[in-house]
């Protein structure tokens, strides 16, 4: 029996598994050729929603989406692939195997790439995987309880997407948290700071950033853009100007950077480390190999812009990669990939959200109107069907590429009604 070996379980590698395996399906070789799916964990994490408050909606089995579609799981980490060979190095609990494929899709992923700033990596926290989303909140349930010492300060470093979500988050739910500790009115409130290097908050999310630094003063988080971190300890952070912010909790938000999988492959990638793929998410100028999500960089609206690290564009490249595998595989026509739109909404806790259309963020909502929208997003369109059954697993995985998520009509300033 022939083999698709899919490394990784995240959105890109959840969608290349179901989406060659429906395609399988669909040309009756569910008995000549086998997927199977490489993963560290039990899980398929939904992972942008690792800065709110419940993480156990994060989670979604993989044996529940997998098990229907005919899909088999190997629960491991991959170290190493050999592509002449056509083999891929899976560690199981300290044990290597060599696992041989004959067509790989390689989704996995990106992790947090940490700054040259003494102490970061040490005493930071982060909301890049599940497991360090559940520790920043062990540690917050704990911290609040004391007093004194920046006990109830939180730094968040990085004003991008993620900090910007995070820190809009914390503000209530560091007061829900003292609430639930017993604290009375007259405990010290809790305190929420986010940094950045760069001269804005949110400076790349053009015309949406004025209303960021709104809700974010309107909410109580303290604001300093254009600072440079000169170190991180136990106590909090010191500035480059020597002016130390007292914290018990750094979160550190930074820059994502692909697998180091994909130094594996003699190619040229790009400054985030992700390999180039073609229309079909094929890397360029290997053999056998797909790509998809954020290890692969490929290009959308007629070569004009280069995907992003997000779900947005990991599901589609899963889809069509796994698509695409087993349709190389079969000897049948391969479909290309591209899309022609690009939105980002951005939740901003109580405040509600803002969402921009285009590559140049154009602002289109904001307030509850947008958050409505991040809600079906985040609740309901980036998880995989939970039913069970097999065929809508397999109607969700088709080759497609969703519209964008619709607006609905605001009625006034922060209300809506739907569309």
């Amino acid at each position: 029996m022939k083999r698709i070996l899919i490394v990784g379980g995240g959105f890109a590698g959840l969608w290349s598994a179901l989406g060659a395996a429906r395609k399988l399906d669909e040309a009756q070789a569910t008995s000549d050729v086998e997927v199977v799916l490489v993963n560290p964990t039990a899980h398929h994490s939904i992972r942008v929603r690792n800065y709110e408050d419940d993480l156990d909606v994060t989670l979604v089995p993989l044996v529940e989406v997998l098990e229907p579609a005919g899909v088999r799981w190997i629960r491991g980490t991959a170290t190493h692939i050999d592509a002449a060979a056509k083999t891929v190095t899976v560690d199981t609990d300290g044990k290597a195997t060599s696992v041989a494929y004959d067509k790989l899709v390689l989704a996995s992923g990106s992790h947090l790439a940490y700054a040259p700033v003494e102490g970061l990596a040490a005493h930071a926290f982060d909301v890049d995987t599940y497991e360090g989303a559940r520790r920043l909140e062990q540690h917050l349930e704990t911290v609040v309880q004391e007093d004194g010492g920046g006990k109830r300060t939180v730094i968040v470093i990085g004003a991008g997407l993620t900090g910007v979500e995070l820190a809009a988050e914390l503000p209530s739910r560091l007061r829900a948290l003292v609430a639930a500790q017993g604290g009375g009115v007259d405990q010290p409130a809790p305190r929420v700071v986010l940094v950045d290097r760069t001269s804005l908050i949110a400076s790349a999310m053009g015309g949406a950033q004025p209303v960021i630094e709104q809700a974010m003063t309107e909410m109580g988080v303290e604001m300093m853009p254009g600072v440079d971190i000169k170190r991180v300890d136990s106590t909090g952070i010191t500035l480059a100007d020597g002016t130390h912010i007292e914290a018990a909790t750094v979160v550190w938000c930074g820059g994502m950077r692909a697998s180091p999988l994909a130094e594996c492959f003699p190619v040229e990638r790009d400054a985030l480390g992700r390999l180039p793929v073609d229309k079909h998410m094929q890397v360029a100028g290997v053999a056998n190999v797909f790509a998809a999500g954020d290890i692969a960089r490929a290009l959308f609206e007629d070569g004009k812009h280069a995907s992003v690290m997000s779900c947005q564009h990991g599901r589609p490249m899963g889809r069509y990669a796994g698509h695409n595998v087993a349709a190389d595989l079969l000897g049948l026509p391969m479909l290309p990939l591209d899309i022609d739109w690009y939105t980002t909404i951005v939740d901003l806790g109580p405040w509600g959200a803002v969402y921009t259309e285009g590559w140049d963020r154009k602002l289109a909502a904001q307030g509850q109107l947008a958050k409505k929208v991040k809600k079906v997003i985040n609740c309901e369109r980036i998880y995989p069907p939970r039913t069970g059954v097999r065929a809508d697993l397999f109607k969700a995985a088709e080759p497609s590429v969703q519209a964008p998520p619709p607006i609905g009509k605001q009625t006034s300033a922060g209300d809506s009604a739907e569309g």
